[in-house]
């Protein structure tokens, strides 16, 4: 069971999706948010499924969005990969390396990405997405961070290496061009992913693998992440952490091969389904 939310864009269907079928959400709720997913919104929806009350929905011809509407925030972990870290020359850090994303950077898993203009340096970078499910501040321990997941998503933290490592400053610049944050197909509950820390990532460009990892080689994992975090900032449902990626980007290949108009990208992780985004220019 999973959660998307389908249609036009502003204009996306919130659903529950199972055994192959979608399942219209919005007499429970108007959207797949903070408000739904605080208000125990996932239970609700299960119960409605299991009693009948959700009436099936033809999903054949819509598009699939993002499947959380636009986060309050969406927080990264940079450098998370001990291989990413060695590709990019950069150390391995001693604490998380945390930069924003402009939440306005999410857009559906099949969507176009926008080449920003004047860009030579745009990246790829598949990510486990992390969807905050309740409020977390000051959280004790790693081990209660489970209960603030809401769930996981395939993430595309697309990149500008120029903007982000060239041109002075923070790294916000070269990871909020517009489009920048492809996201989906579907949240999967956290109670529907046996173990977070066991999964495969990859990702391919124009249909050559260039990112085979796994979750497991996190240099902090998901727990320690949403833990440390709370620390610095409160965490509110709805909100989006990208946990890092593994190496084979660009930024780390011989000839560093960048996105240009016309590239696909295409990028799965295990159980939590497969995007697919054309690159165009903006």
């Amino acid at each position: 069971m999973n959660f998307a939310r389908l249609g036009p864009v502003g204009s996306e269907i919130p659903v529950l999706q199972h055994d192959g079928a979608s399942f219209d959400l919005r007499p429970i709720t108007a959207d797949i948010d903070g408000a739904f997913l605080a208000g125990g919104g996932i239970a609700a929806a299960r119960a409605a499924l299991e009693k009948g009350e959700l009436s099936e929905l033809d999903a054949a011809d819509l598009r699939v969005g993002a499947p959380i509407a636009r986060p309050g925030k969406i927080v990264c972990i940079g450098l998370n990969y001990a291989d990413h870290a060695a590709e990019g020359g950069m150390a391995i850090p001693a604490e998380p390396v945390i930069f924003m994303k402009d939440p306005t950077t999410m857009v559906g898993p099949f969507d176009d990405v926008l080449i920003p203009r004047q860009s030579v340096k745009t990246d790829w970078e598949v990510e486990l997405g992390v969807v905050i499910g309740s409020t977390a501040r000051y959280l004790d321990s790693p081990e209660d961070a489970d209960a603030v997941i809401a769930g996981y998503a395939v993430s595309h933290d697309v990149s500008e290496r120029e903007y982000q490592l060239e041109r002075g400053g923070q790294w916000d610049k070269g990871k909020s061009c517009e489009t920048f944050n492809p996201f989906g197909p579907a949240l999967v509950p956290a109670d529907e992913v046996a173990d977070p820390q066991a999964l495969g990532l990859r990702l391919w460009v124009n249909g050559v693998e260039r990112q085979n990892g796994t979750t497991a080689n996190m240099i902090f994992g998901i727990r320690h992440i949403v833990w440390y975090l709370s620390q610095f900032m409160v965490l509110h449902p709805g909100d989006v952490v990208n946990t890092g990626t593994p190496a084979g980007v660009a930024l780390g290949i011989e000839g560093q091969p960048y996105l240009r108009a016309g590239d696909v990208v295409e990028l799965e992780i295990d159980g939590l389904g497969r995007a697919r985004q054309e690159m165009v220019q903006a």
